[in-house]
């Protein structure tokens, strides 16, 4: 079975508590990631959190959900998961990082078909424009990585960008895994546009809660050809997420 592991931590340095601040009604971040990777079958979900004394409300919103939670070192991301997977018995991995509320469902189901079909895949994940869907400002993504992959990310190098983001090595070593590159049909309808949901910054926060909460109350799901229709109509949004990318690398 695959599962999916949530990359989670209350320390950001641009924007601290960002999943667990408000965010709709009585909702976090996190309580809305958690909900949505839960209500896809044939799956399971833990939360990885750290063992820093700030990050027990992550570990309480995880039991509130009866989800799993591991806490393991904070600065080595990379062995985070590593010992998530196993101790919970995982060899299929999905990453997912908390501040992305609007990942995009059909696209994971995307995700899960092409997993079962590549039985071998070590890596995939999507290809945006040439670009890993992680390394972009989108927020719709997720990535799999088996814990073979990782341990060999672990035996292969020590540089700290290795072992802070998880998969930057594989993607970069290309020909050291067996990687397969999702081209998403998606990708083309967010060419050229400035889409910035993934969050770092107090204004990303505030646009997303924006588009959520108008979301929730039009009973419009949160596809990507939605968020592009409603973003068509939106030009002040839009403004403020191209100088939020400009301002912000991922």
């Amino acid at each position: 079975m695959v599962s999916f592991i949530i990359q989670a931590r209350s320390g950001s340095t641009r924007l601290p508590n960002k999943i667990l601040l408000p965010f709709y009604k009585d909702k976090c971040i996190l309580d809305l990631m958690i909900e949505k990777l839960s209500s896809i079958t044939n799956t399971n979900v833990l939360v990885a959190t750290t063992l820093n004394s700030r990050d027990d409300r992550i570990v309480h919103v995880a039991e509130k959900h009866n989800v799993k939670c591991f806490r393991g070192e904070e600065s080595d991301v990379l062995e985070r998961f590593i010992s998530a997977a196993e101790q919970n018995n995982i060899n299929k991995i999905i990453r997912v990082c908390s501040d992305n509320p609007f990942l995009d469902v059909e696209s994971i189901q995307e995700l899960l078909e092409t997993i079962q079909k590549n039985p071998s895949a070590e890596y995939i994940s999507f290809d945006i424009n040439g670009t890993p869907s992680i390394k972009t400002h989108y927020g719709f993504w997720t990535e799999y990585v088996t814990l073979d992959a990782l341990r060999k990310v672990r035996d292969l190098t020590r540089e700290p960008v290795y072992h802070e983001h998880v998969t930057n090595y594989i993607y970069s070593h290309p020909d050291k895994f067996d990687i397969v590159w999702i081209r998403s049909s998606a990708s083309k309808l967010i060419e050229g546009i400035p889409v910035r949901l993934t969050i770092d910054t107090e204004v990303d926060f505030a646009n997303a809660q924006k588009i959520y909460s108008d979301f929730e109350q039009m009973g419009i799901k949160h596809t990507i050809q939605g968020i592009v229709n409603y973003l068509s109509n939106q030009p002040s949004i839009i403004s403020k997420m191209k100088v939020e990318i400009e301002k912000n690398s991922k």
